[in-house]
């Protein structure tokens, strides 16, 4: 592969996603490859994945994983929808030996933000933009002039006495079998928390949820502009794939 291309690898609660990417626009220029998360999660069953995914596609140079925790320099950190085994594990390390590649980690959501704002609903815009993605909970990664300020965890904000995203989070909706106007008014309600603490330009919303933002975003009401994410689920990857390569947006962490 010539040096426009990098590979991504985007790791959710029940599929771990693999493709090799244009870095030039952010296009898939392989098949997407998706792998069932193993169970349980562990750090070695999920090592096997990641040389899986990363033999099938013939790769060979550096890449990215996109993982659903704080990351802080390649170490996994406070999560709440992956396995505890992973607490405190060198993921940098970990899946470097696994496949014989140098291997940078990165937060699901700050990924997923990372190509919205190089390729997508963020492109050129500056001030301070949020990505926030509406799915098993809400991940978010926070923007200033277009550089990443890491590890933001916006879902787990306190809002009225509870985490955010255990009553607006997208499977919070389905599990209660609630329909968009009942869970519109509990979006709007984190909305409004987030644009106090923040006072944002933009706010991007992904996620599972944003497949269907025609449905519930015209039930919002709130004084900052807000759009879908463009990006679906080539996100993950595509924000992956550039951190490997060194262009992910990164402030000092």
């Amino acid at each position: 592969m010539t040096s426009a291309h990098g590979f991504g690898i985007d790791i959710g609660g029940t599929g771990m996603k693999a493709a090799i990417v244009d870095l030039s626009d952010g296009s898939l220029v392989s098949h997407r490859h998706r792998i069932a998360t193993p169970q349980p999660a562990t750090p070695a069953a999920m090592a096997d994945v990641v040389r899986e995914l990363v033999d099938g596609h013939c790769w060979s140079g550096p890449l990215g994983v996109a993982f659903p925790s704080i990351v802080h320099h390649g170490v996994v950190g406070l999560a709440a929808n992956i396995d505890r085994s992973w607490m405190g594990v060198d993921a940098d390390a970990l899946f470097t030996q696994a496949c014989g590649l140098e291997v940078t980690m990165v937060n699901d959501a700050d990924a997923a933000g990372i190509a919205e704002m190089r390729f997508g609903a963020g492109r050129g815009r500056d001030g301070v933009v949020i990505m926030l993605t509406f799915g098993t909970g809400i991940g978010s990664g926070l923007f200033f002039d277009g550089v990443l300020v890491p590890n933001s965890e916006l879902g787990h904000l306190e809002l009225d006495g509870h985490d955010a995203e255990t009553r607006a989070s997208a499977v919070v909706r389905e599990r209660e079998g609630i329909g968009w106007d009942q869970w519109a008014p509990r979006v709007e309600r984190y909305l409004r928390h987030v644009e106090m603490l923040f006072s944002p330009d933009l706010l991007i919303v992904g996620g599972g949820a944003s497949k269907a933002a025609h449905d519930w975003l015209r039930l919002i009401s709130i004084e900052t502009e807000i759009v879908p994410a463009v990006m679906a689920n080539n996100a993950g990857i595509v924000g992956a794939a550039l951190v490997g390569a060194g262009l992910g947006l990164h402030a000092a962490s």
